[in-house]
């Protein structure tokens, strides 16, 4: 939309929508950490899930393969007395021999099935020790979830309408600035962090940049949009800034 205003109040509209821009941006600011420090948590709540899911799986699989060692123990043991018994009716060395063998064998499948007992015995401690501290420390994630889901709510809640309200006059605002001027700030808007498009002249300086004598000039007359050299920011006069500011909060008062 194309407007007919003088530059003066072309002036004055970005400084109200940069205002009520502004008054925006606190409010998101105030729950802007909220949303990513929750999905943080989140994302750390899932994560020790996962993780007690494996140490749940780990202590079921070593118990099966602990039954099973012992087992193999006994099976062992077994065996073990049969073939010391068959040794004493064989008939030459070669059975005798074939059958220390099998001896030796049922040895070494005990000392492994021992050995596993041993290395699932050692394991369980400092695995059980681990699976407390990853409850605890879900638990106290739970805790703290809870106080920033009620807490963003809360933020939600108090500044509902007064966003309400900004939204309705920031469209309001937004009506009476010339297209072209518009666009540039939504462009300003969009790459600068902090997002003031329109700053004050403020002791020679815009923003943290200092400004040329015979910019300063222009700025004051108010007869142009003057730009930063240094970010492109839109310079106006502080003492328009000000008044504009003023006039609105009086007239939000007023209402």
């Amino acid at each position: 939309m194309s407007h007919d205003s003088s530059i003066g109040e072309q002036l004055k509209a970005l400084i109200r929508l940069q205002h009520i821009d502004s008054q925006i941006d606190q409010i998101k600011k105030l729950r802007g950490d909220l949303p990513e420090e929750i999905r943080d948590l989140e994302d750390e709540r899932a994560g020790l899930e996962t993780r007690l899911d494996n140490y749940k799986r780990e202590q079921e699989e070593n118990a099966i393969a602990r039954r099973q060692a012992e087992l193999d123990i006994k099976e062992s043991e077994t065996l073990i007395g049969r073939y010391e018994e068959q040794q004493l009716q064989v008939r030459n060395n070669r059975e005798y021999d074939a059958l220390t063998k099998e001896i030796e064998a049922q040895k070494q499948r005990i000392l492994n099935a021992k050995a596993r007992i041993e290395e699932i015995d050692g394991s369980a401690e400092s695995r059980a020790a681990a699976v407390t501290d990853a409850e605890e420390r879900l638990k106290s994630l739970e805790e703290i979830l809870e106080g920033k889901r009620k807490e963003l709510q809360e933020v939600l809640e108090d500044t509902k309408h007064e966003q309400a309200d900004l939204e309705t006059a920031r469209r309001e605002a937004e009506a009476a600035v010339d297209s072209r001027y518009l666009r540039a700030y939504h462009r300003l808007r969009g790459r600068l962090r902090d997002g003031r498009a329109v700053v004050p002249l403020l002791r020679g300086a815009a923003a943290g940049f200092a400004v040329p004598p015979q910019r300063q000039v222009e700025i004051r007359q108010r007869n142009r949009i003057v730009a930063c050299e240094h970010t492109g920011r839109i310079i106006v006069d502080q003492e328009l800034f000000e008044t504009t500011v003023k006039e609105m909060q009086l007239g939000k008062a007023e209402v």
